[in-house]
């Protein structure tokens, strides 16, 4: 997901890592549901928590849920109103049951595994510009917040661009014409405007037909688009201007010291440089391609 930074970038590297050491991660304790924080984003135990390479800053937000699963639940709480009921002759009402289920769900969260997932942030200072690694609305939301929090001023928007994503990809399809720079893939989806919400997906199927353009003709929009940039880097693209399944073709990394399997330590600093320039040259593309961003106030990039 690709934000605007609404204002210059003018925080300093040690400001930064001293906030966020302020809300850095630590695991759930035993009665704790779901907790929160940034981590090292070079893996490296108590290491910094602010990387910054080529002028490129990165970050790593990280977010551990626990859950017991409500059949275990219920099957504790059905015992227990059982007992309750033989012991006492009565049934228990609805609020003593509402008490047992957050009393057994307390009592099992301790056992209970946990899931890990992390959101990578990079911030492109010069192109004024913030990219998360998240796959949906709720978990930027979290980042962002939590992001906005430590920083003070900060202000970000969704990127916008003067053509809708929708509209560009219904062009591309058409015309049977990507963009310059891109091509297109074997992955689409299509779906109508109208009360049928007709719902049309090809996978692994040729997109250069009659009967695509066909669909387009009757009002079906491309809701996603599979898409590669340069040879070098395959995604598809939503019609929300998310990027999705991003992949790094081999090409891009072959000359890494990572490729080689030395396992220097500045395979970190390497990749990331590799990793933020593509990234950067297919953003940079792919909103030209948009028709550039949409003009929202005297803060948008010139």
């Amino acid at each position: 997901m690709v934000f605007r930074l609404v204002s210059d970038w003018t925080m300093a590297r040690a400001p930064l890592e001293q906030a966020l050491q302020a809300a850095r991660f630590a695991e759930c304790t035993g009665s704790q549901e779901r907790t929160a924080g940034w981590v090292e984003p070079r893996g490296q135990a108590h290491g910094p928590l602010v990387e910054v390479v080529g002028g490129q800053w990165l970050l790593q937000y990280m977010v551990e849920v626990k859950s017991v699963p409500s059949a275990v639940v219920k099957r504790r709480v059905q015992q227990q109103l059982a007992q309750i009921e033989a012991a006492t002759g009565r049934k228990p009402g609805k609020k003593e049951a509402r008490a047992l289920r957050d009393d057994a769900r307390l009592a099992l969260l301790p056992l209970a595994f946990s899931k890990q997932s992390s959101v990578l942030v990079w911030i492109d200072p010069k192109a004024r510009r913030l990219l998360l690694g998240a796959a949906s609305q709720a978990k930027a939301d979290d980042v962002t917040t939590a992001l906005i929090k430590a920083v003070d001023g900060l202000a970000l928007e969704l990127v916008n661009t003067q053509t809708s994503a929708a509209a560009a990809m219904a062009d591309w399809l058409s015309t049977q014409e990507a963009p310059a720079g891109f091509s297109i893939d074997r992955e689409c989806e299509l779906k109508a405007a109208d009360e049928s919400r007709a719902v049309v997906r090809y996978t692994r199927h040729a997109l250069d037909t009659e009967e695509v353009s066909q669909h387009i003709a009757q009002g079906k929009m491309p809701t996603r688009l599979a898409l590669t940039w340069n040879d070098r880097l395959s995604f598809v693209l939503t019609e929300t201007l998310q990027i999705k399944k991003l992949a790094f073709l081999d090409v891009v990394f072959e000359s890494s010291p990572a490729a080689a399997g030395d396992g220097r330590d500045d395979d970190f600093d390497a990749n990331a440089t590799i990793a933020t320039s593509e990234l950067a040259g297919l953003v940079r593309d792919l909103l030209q391609a948009l028709g550039g961003e949409a003009r929202l106030g005297s803060n948008a990039p010139p």
